[in-house]
């Protein structure tokens, strides 16, 4: 993983590690957009909390079609401000539930079919809130940070989704 200034383009990745007294404070304790391989275990692992009877985990693959169309290939981009759009999701998913720690990953660049795409999680005292806010993390995530996907299809007919 490279870091590069925060809101720049390239290759970019933004990790908030708060270890000690700071992980009682910011429950937010990795997220990033990057153009390697993303890691399950490592969001699992950062959402880790003493304090949490639940972990709810997402994570997002490609598939090999979309609207009844065969995909052959896909790509994700993003906005200079997705850093710091799924900064503003995550505090406000944070400040919305009894979250103790959160994690999200997206990656960027050509990805095949079968690559993980997205890995989110979050680690809340129950179960049922560890459930909601995860899927309020991802469902949010898709609609507000600017990342946006090109797929192409078999019949050579691309599309861009996101992007409006």
């Amino acid at each position: 993983m490279l870091s590069v200034p925060y809101g720049t383009m390239g290759t970019m990745a933004r990790t908030y590690d708060h270890p000690g007294e700071n992980a009682a404070q910011d429950p937010i304790r990795l997220l990033a957009i990057r153009d390697t391989p993303l890691s399950v275990d490592e969001v699992f692992a950062a959402v880790g909390d003493a304090a949490a009877g639940g972990t709810a985990l997402f994570v997002g693959t490609v598939r090999n079609h979309d609207g009844g169309a065969d995909v052959d290939a896909l790509g994700y981009s993003c906005h200079p401000t997705a850093e710091a759009e799924m900064r503003r999701v995550a505090e406000k998913v944070a400040a919305e539930y009894p979250v103790r720690a959160l994690a999200a990953v997206h990656r960027v660049g050509d990805l095949e079919v079968g690559d993980l795409a997205v890995v989110v999680a979050v680690s809340c005292p129950h179960r049922g809130e560890a459930f909601e806010a995860c899927r309020k993390l991802i469902d949010d995530l898709k609609h507000e940070v600017p990342i946006w996907k090109h797929q192409k299809f078999s019949d050579g007919t691309e599309e861009w989704v996101g992007a409006c």
